[in-house]
């Protein structure tokens, strides 16, 4: 991204909800209570598959790897919003939004293609149950992963490089409370010659 991409200010501004003061404090809470809750449900998930040795089957092994995916989803969005949520500082570094953009896209897809390649393991052992064991052996499935967490992240490298490569206008202001790709239904932000900004719905 070239230093013309960046404004002198180097950092964004998470509105989220702050328009709604008394909703943040009841949000925080609510967020808090599902993340831990989400945390303990997917470590549990996790070690109950690893240490019991009839778990350990393709369909659990994919198990593990959506628990682990799960947790580190959770992990790149929920403690930014919560210090967000919790104080009148909604700002974020130029880095770390760049990074939680990265890894929100990357784990995005990797969700994606596993519940894709879940839903095969699943066919198989319906339809296909006399091949199954040959199927998804071991190595193969661990291929598959492999190529889960490969392509995700390739995905994730050019999509978000080429979002950094486009000009924003020295627009700080993001509204939501996290950094992410902008979808079709956004708002488009397009710079004018005096250098104000104006939006319009696409």
């Amino acid at each position: 991204m070239g230093p013309s991409n960046r404004s002198s200010w180097h950092g964004f501004i998470l509105r989220g909800f702050s328009e709604h003061p008394k909703l943040e404090v009841t949000l925080s809470g609510v967020v808090a209570i599902f993340y831990l809750i989400t945390l303990v449900g997917n470590t549990a998930i996790i070690l109950a598959s690893l240490l019991d040795s009839r778990l350990h089957t393709p369909m659990y092994f994919f198990l593990r790897n959506l628990s682990f995916l799960d947790l580190c989803f959770t992990t790149s969005i929920v403690p930014q919003m919560l210090v967000n949520l919790w104080g009148p500082d909604k700002t974020i570094s130029y880095e770390g939004c760049v990074v939680q953009l990265y890894v929100y896209m990357w784990l995005g897809s990797v969700e994606c293609l596993l519940l894709a390649v879940m839903s095969y393991d699943r066919f198989t052992a319906i339809c296909k149950p006399l091949h199954y064991s040959v199927t998804m052996r071991p190595p193969i499935c661990l291929g598959m992963v492999a190529v889960v967490w490969g392509g995700s992240l390739a995905n994730a490298v050019v999509l978000c490089t080429l979002t950094l490569r486009l000009p924003r206008c020295g627009n700080n202001l993001l509204d939501h409370f996290l950094c992410e790709l902008p979808g079709p239904r956004h708002f488009r932000t397009r710079c004018i010659p005096n250098h104000k900004i104006y939006s319009e719905k696409i």
